[in-house]
């Protein structure tokens, strides 16, 4: 999602007119000696439980020995003494759980009105484990920071998670709207030699110049997914886009609309206004009430159309969990400690912000809310159950979803529609590497723990099979019966990104003050 996107609604009705430019963000600042220590000649993550990703059930201990960015060996049982003695360092990770690096495939980073610093969102992101952040984009209009903060990252010359910039089609460039096949193509090549690995269509253009675009794409190799927006829908649905070729639908838009069970347009009231952002999510949530019956031929047929087609879901559950309880996302324990205040108030009903809906949010729209997701739950399980990738992205900075916390927040949503652990393990490792790396035509050099790979890890004082609480940067309070006392638990201990030992509390106390310099400042211009 953009911010109204400060013209979501003009792009879309403008046939791909590349998005308005977004103010500059601060630069990054270098990493500083201290955020994160390594690569070290030879690194030992030691006793340790070891959950590799791929959908294997948990093993240990394990030795995992790490030369330089890349995993050298996995010794379970323990490594040898001579490669122990050897080593430049050793986490002791006994009784605790290591996993992949997370991988979100669906980021954004900021905005100068709300979080207008961007190692907010790396930091937050490294914090809750996530090595790799797929952008759709991180920065929209030209002349942002997309490609230069990935360049950085890769040589790790700042603390942020692998970065892997998508353009939005026809932004970025100044070659005017690729409103013809011809012109898609060329926009498509152009976002190619830029250095971009991947299109994020907003479904504002035409199908014959969706085709073109989709088409030209596959032959770069550059990764497709699309937020397939009501003002387009109904002229390019989910089907519609697999069978042009789409690689990945992302939220729910598109599927429903597959799925009438009455007419081929969706029925919305008769003063409905898609520019009003509350009819727009408000009415939304009603396309539940208007599709055919879940576990019918016709919802069958489609399941098994998207499963034959190798498209990829990447739900974004959580992004609209407010949407069903806004007062429990506008409460959530993490915000006053790591939420900027700015973002906040982003985040308050709003007419400009974007995804700022609820202005008048009622029991009615949530229960239509909670309704909605019932479908599309299912819709998802299923076709992960009939061999469908499932991918976990968060979409943060919008409707109270914070950097990082979003991301657990949507590992348990996944858990909700029907995953299980593993399975949402899967979905936040392999599956969304595999997303990613397909269109390139290689094997993704992360997502598993195995020798070759690169070396991106999450180790874990608790099991996240056994509670995804575990995962959040609050971590997970509990009653310790023996002592009738609260306790908190949990919370990422250390994530691994090519080799580079992150100190996850570390980075969340910087985020942290980075919340209170904000506050202070907030209180000074008050006075």
């Amino acid at each position: 999602m953009t911010t109204i996107m400060r013209a979501i609604a003009t792009m879309l009705l403008a046939c791909s007119a590349p998005l308005a430019a977004q103010a500059a963000m601060e630069p990054v600042p270098d990493r500083l000696p201290g955020e994160g220590s390594g690569p070290f000649p030879m690194l030992i993550v030691q006793g340790a439980t070891m959950i590799d990703g791929t959908g294997a059930p948990p093993v240990g201990p394990a030795d995992i020995v790490i030369e330089g960015n890349r995993i050298a060996a996995v010794h379970t049982g323990g490594a040898p003494q001579d490669v122990l003695d050897r080593a430049a360092r050793v986490i002791d990770a006994q009784g605790m759980y290591v996993l992949p690096g997370f991988i979100d495939t669906h980021g954004h980073n900021g905005d100068p009105g709300k979080a207008p610093q961007p190692s907010y969102g790396y930091k937050l992101w490294l914090a809750h484990g996530v090595t790799t952040v797929r952008g759709v984009s991180f920065y929209f209009g030209p002349d942002q920071p997309d490609l230069s903060d990935t360049a950085r990252s890769e040589a790790n010359a700042i603390a942020a998670p692998r970065l892997i910039p998508y353009a939005v089609f026809g932004d970025k460039w100044s070659g005017g709207a690729p409103d013809t096949p011809a012109k898609a193509r060329e926009w498509v090549r152009w976002a190619k030699a830029a250095g971009y690995h991947g299109i994020k269509f907003f479904n504002g253009q035409t199908p014959a110049v969706l085709a073109a675009a989709l088409d030209e794409a596959d032959e770069q190799q550059l990764g497709t997914v699309a937020h397939l927006a009501q003002m387009g829908v109904a002229q390019v649905n989910a089907r519609k886009a697999v069978e042009l070729g789409l690689d990945s639908v992302t939220h729910f838009y598109g599927h429903f609309e597959s799925l009438l069970a009455d007419g081929v347009v969706p029925r919305y009231p008769a003063g409905y206004n898609y520019a009003d952002e509350q009819d727009r999510f408000a009415w939304v949530a009603r396309l539940a009430d208007q599709i055919v019956e879940p576990g019918s031929e016709e919802w069958d047929e489609y399941v098994d159309f998207l499963v034959d087609s190798d498209v990829t879901l990447n739900p974004t559950f959580n992004i609209y969990s407010a949407s069903r309880d806004v007062m429990r996302m506008r409460t959530a324990e993490w915000h006053d400690r790591y939420t900027l205040p700015a973002l906040m108030d982003f985040y308050e009903p709003s007419l400009t912000n974007h995804g700022s809906y609820y202005h008048d949010w009622s029991s009615e729209d949530e229960v239509a809310w909670r309704r909605f997701y019932a479908p599309w739950m299912r819709l998802t399980n299923e076709f992960k159950n009939k061999g469908g990738r499932v991918t976990a992205g968060s979409d943060p900075g919008y409707i109270y979803q914070t950097w990082g916390f979003a991301y657990i927040g949507e590992l348990e949503m996944l858990r909700e529609a029907g995953l299980n652990p593993l399975e949402v393990i899967q979905a936040a490792t392999i599956n969304g590497a595999r997303e990613i790396y397909e269109p390139k035509g290689i094997e993704p050099p992360m997502g598993s723990i195995a020798p070759g790979k690169l070396a991106d890890l999450v180790i874990v004082p608790e099991n996240p099979l056994d509670n995804l609480k575990v995962l959040y940067g609050t971590g997970h309070t509990r009653l310790n019966r023996e002592t009738n006392r609260l306790e908190t638990v949990g919370g990422v201990r250390w994530t691994i990104k090519d080799g580079i030992v992150y100190d996850a509390p570390a980075l969340l106390e910087s985020v942290a003050e980075m919340v209170a310099a904000q506050k202070a400042q907030q209180a000074v211009n008050r006075e």
